[in-house]
């Protein structure tokens, strides 16, 4: 997959109406300080077109990213930060789940996990979440260049366990900063641009 045309093209709040988008959507969870839009400018080659933040939780909109006039990355907000008060965190909650169950072109979600980590109870939820709206998210494990070569898969089933993963389920281990794993999810997004293109042939006539 070849980035060539990227611009930030809708920004949703809480109370906003989701925008009806004429192609497909991939959307982009994960908690707060996960590595969200650092995967996100990695995958566009941007550097900071999605809004880094020493601060977690500072996305609190979904984010409508136009790639190549083909296809939407979709920020979704950060997730499970401490210092957010539980009425926010709800209100973002029932902003992700309303997107989950309406939008009618979304075909992917990216699940970002932290590689050193157990899921948390949060993470958890959100893979819940997915499941229930009828989804099987692709995990990426994030942060790969925090830990050693031998422990990547003694991780990645720490991580599979404690998500209960449906059998099949993906999992791409990522590095910002080696930016290893991007190929892998670029021929993800390549088999899912041809799959909606078989789907829906364009009349050249």
């Amino acid at each position: 997959m070849v980035i060539k045309n990227v611009s930030l093209e809708t920004v949703c709040g809480i109370t906003s109406v989701l925008p009806e988008n004429e192609h497909i959507e991939i959307a982009f969870a994960g908690k707060s300080n996960v590595g969200k839009s650092s995967l996100i400018n990695a995958l566009m080659n941007r550097k900071s077109l999605a809004r880094t933040s020493a601060q977690p939780g500072k996305t609190q909109t979904i984010n409508f990213y136009n790639i190549n006039d083909e296809m939407y990355f979709v920020d979704l907000p950060g997730y499970g930060y401490a210092k957010v008060s539980v009425s926010e965190k709800e209100k973002w909650g029932k902003m992700i789940e309303k997107y989950l169950h309406k939008s009618k072109k979304l075909r992917l979600v990216f699940l970002l996990v932290d590689i050193r980590h157990d899921p948390g109870a949060n993470d958890k939820q959100m893979y819940q979440w997915i499941l229930n709206q009828g989804y099987e998210p692709v995990i990426i494990a994030t942060k790969l260049d925090k830990i050693n070569r031998s422990q990547i898969q003694k991780h990645i089933k720490m991580l599979k366990t404690g998500l209960q993963v449906v059998p099949g389920t993906i999992v791409i281990p990522f590095s910002a900063q080696t930016k290893q794993g991007r190929e892998e999810i670029y021929d993800l997004l390549d088999s899912y641009l041809a799959r909606e293109q078989e789907a829906n042939p364009v009349d050249e006539a």
